[in-house]
């Protein structure tokens, strides 16, 4: 998989509520790295209470020209650690609140041409 499609376009990341509905919110900066697609936390709210109920995430991303990946995966959340660290690391994230790293252990990847 080529990581240029992660780190170089919006993310969509859908969760699932504690009553089962389905919860999606777009990411403006992911990073793929060891398997693992890592996000920050600046402003989330609900997919940060639904990871907490249920691990399992679906991320979408497409580019420009429509080629897709379909990833999913389980996601845990850091507010220390390597992880942390990582986030803070990323130059876009640069002025934003950083609360913490969402990180999804890869489990399938789908592609689309």
């Amino acid at each position: 998989m080529d990581k240029t499609i992660i780190e170089g376009n919006p993310v969509a990341l859908a969760t699932i509520t504690k009553s089962d509905k389905p919860n999606q919110v777009v990411v403006a900066f992911a990073k793929y790295e060891q398997d693992k697609v890592i996000i920050t936390d600046n402003y989330m709210a609900q997919t940060l209470d639904d990871i907490k109920i249920n691990p399992s995430v679906c991320l979408v991303v497409w580019d420009k020209d429509w080629n897709g990946l379909k990833i999913i995966g389980e996601a845990e959340y850091f507010t220390s650690g390597k992880w942390m660290e990582f986030v803070k690391d990323i130059p876009e994230n640069k002025g934003l609140p950083c609360k913490g790293a969402i990180v999804v252990s890869v489990k399938k990847i789908i592609e689309s041409k």
